[in-house]
């Protein structure tokens, strides 16, 4: 258990544990993603705390995304870049595969990550003013990382490779929704429970498309659904009174 609670810190973060791990470690650590998201989401907690006696919120929510960037050495942002390049210029599945493998980051890439930074920033800068945040910003990185798990297990990867999707069990997404719901329905009650409909809601969709055009999911198009899934919970958090 202690193995595959740092395989999962170790995948999730940019916080060294000196550790090695193969694969199928880090597929059995799945189940500990959304406990990963809510240490995040404590962090970035502690900074709005911290910062919002000195500073507006833009600027706060400006800093918590800087901070989520370093922490996870912007591991998500990165599948979602290559992703939006992959699915948004490739013609066949084997085209989006091999454009998604390409590091160097095109339109596509640039505008689905300027569109998704300046949302979640809005977002977080709104629910900070009305004094609404400390809960969603742990809810975000906690439903995010669910819905990685949930798309690991019950789709196929794309590619013929040996990838982390293909050891997600249904016993580690089953932990994963015992941790997250442990997590997410004391804290956020109701709303919590609507913006666990809204991620799931956007995994499904975005994964039906992925199924659609490239036969299945890929690292980058996990890092993308954990991403899209912080942005629905964000705006969920925003919308809900």
């Amino acid at each position: 258990m202690l193995k595959s609670f740092l395989a999962s810190i170790a995948f999730c973060t940019r916080i060294p544990i000196r550790v090695e791990f193969s694969a199928a470690d880090v597929g059995k650590a799945t189940s500990w993603f959304p406990v990963v998201g809510a240490m995040l989401g404590l962090v970035y907690l502690a900074m709005s705390r911290a910062l919002l006696p000195f500073l507006p919120p833009m600027v706060v929510a400006v800093l918590i995304l800087g901070a989520e960037a370093l922490l996870t050495g912007a591991l998500h942002h990165d599948g979602l870049a290559d992703a939006a390049d992959g699915i948004g210029g490739g013609k066949s599945p084997e085209d989006c595969l091999r454009i998604m493998r390409d590091h160097a980051i095109g339109s596509y890439g640039a505008t689905a990550l300027i569109l998704l930074l300046v949302l979640k920033a809005a977002t977080i800068s709104t629910l900070i003013a009305a004094n609404r945040f400390s809960v969603y910003l742990v809810l975000a990185p906690v439903l995010g990382r669910w819905n990685i798990v949930l798309l690991s297990r019950w789709l196929p990867y794309a590619r013929p490779s040996e990838a982390v999707s293909r050891h997600v069990r249904t016993v580690e997404l089953l932990w994963a929704t015992v941790f997250s719901a442990v997590i997410v329905l004391p804290a956020g009650r109701w709303h919590g429970a609507i913006c666990w409909g809204g991620a799931a809601l956007s995994a499904a969709l975005f994964g039906w498309f992925c199924l659609r055009k490239i036969g299945g999911v890929t690292g980058d198009t996990l890092g993308a659904t954990e991403q899209i899934g912080e942005a629905v919970v964000l705006l969920l958090g925003t919308a809900l009174r």
